[in-house]
């Protein structure tokens, strides 16, 4: 009997080898690999085209991106930001010398709850670094209306919020600054890139400046920049995945949408709803586990583990577990009691374009198959 194939939480969009081919030929041909060439450029135009944005600046990594966008907006002393979300939104302040202060998480939406900001600012509180988490944006209007208050930048980590609109267009143009992200995981992948929008061309030029060593031409160098360039290789994959962009979006979609309906009477699982967003992107599908599910969220991921069926519990353990952070008062689990809770539910269940209903079935079949089980204690 032929065993079946491991079901992994995502993959990378790769369009055919066949059409990638003539952009390195290309390059090849005017032998500019990096420094801001022909592809680079480009790839800005058509970036800014598509996301309804006037001014961005790629990256070699989001990471990069995110240490270089505190850096250009001169943040210092306390940053409040998330403790749900990838380690490198924290990691970003510290590397910058500046401390983070989490503040908990709506327990809907999962981003960044403004109700709790108020309270944690301080007079060495200069930003908010808030995260669209899942691609749902955060209440952005809540959050700007505390940061005009306090006189506060926001920095927002837009690393799973590619292409999503709300109301009013893109979510990138809310804040002072927002970050993306091109790792291969994401919607949109340059195989590792990343991203900052900005909201003039004189604070892209200073990104710019920043992410080239502080360059200006041969002789001037105005600033302690960083090497955060992208790749023209990178650059040239960038534009071929564009022209494949919108047939994957709709495949997400689909999928998303068979999830929802296939999980909508299992008691226990709940499914996470959009927070406003008119432009969704499906980069994740995160469902929580509760008690009235008979297996734990841990046991279900061990299920489908064996069953060769890999998902994350994404953001599991909160980035406050974490030895580097742990000590501060603001990561004690007292104070953040929505994040630990979300972190000990979520699970994050496959999604992406070559996901076949077979595949989805599959998964949507071990979830199943454990409705009539006792609970596990």
């Amino acid at each position: 009997m032929e065993s079946k194939k491991d079901i992994f939480v995502t993959q990378p969009l790769l369009p055919p080898l066949s059409e990638f081919i003539p952009y390195l030929e290309k390059i090849w041909e005017n032998k500019i690999l990096t420094n801001g060439g022909p592809f680079h450029q480009q790839l800005e135009k058509e970036l800014c085209e598509y996301l309804g944005v006037e001014h961005i600046s790629l990256f070699t990594n989001g990471t990069i991106a995110l240490v270089t966008a505190l850096q250009a907006l001169r943040i210092t002393g306390e940053v409040i930001t998330t403790p749900y979300t990838f380690v490198a939104t924290a990691h970003s302040l510290l590397w910058n010398g500046i401390k983070p202060v989490f503040v908990d998480i709506d327990p809907a939406t999962l981003n960044l709850d403004p109700r709790k900001i108020e309270a944690a600012i301080t007079p060495q509180t200069t930003a908010i670094m808030p995260v669209h988490c899942y691609g749902h944006p955060c209440d952005v209007k809540a959050i700007q209306k505390i940061a005009d208050t306090y006189n506060l930048k926001v920095i927002y980590d837009a690393a799973h919020a590619f292409g999503v609109k709300d109301e009013n267009g893109s979510i990138l143009r809310h804040g002072d600054l927002s970050v993306l992200s091109f790792h291969a995981t994401k919607v949109f992948n340059t195989f590792e890139g990343g991203a900052i929008v900005s909201p003039d061309l004189k604070t892209k030029l200073r990104i710019d400046h920043l992410k080239n060593f502080g360059i200006v031409d041969e002789v001037t160098v105005v600033a302690p920049g960083i090497n955060g360039k992208m790749s023209e290789i990178n650059a040239s994959f960038g534009l071929l995945q564009l022209k494949h962009l919108e047939q994957s979006l709709v495949r997400r979609k689909e999928i998303d949408s068979i999830y929802r309906e296939k999980l909508a009477d299992v008691l226990g699982i709940q499914c996470l709803e959009d927070s406003g967003e008119q432009v969704a992107n499906y980069a994740y599908f995160p469902i929580l586990i509760s008690s009235d599910y008979p297996l734990s969220r841990d046991a279900l991921y061990k299920k489908l583990k064996d069953r060769g069926i890999f998902s994350r519990r994404y953001f599991y353990p909160l980035i406050t577990e974490f030895p580097m952070y742990r000590s501060l008062l603001s990561a004690q689990p007292n104070n953040l009691p929505c994040a630990t809770e979300a972190a000990s539910k979520v699970l994050c269940l496959p999604i992406y374009p070559a996901l076949s209903n077979d595949d989805i079935s599959r998964v949507i079949a071990v979830i199943f198959e454990n409705r009539e089980l006792n609970h596990c204690k």
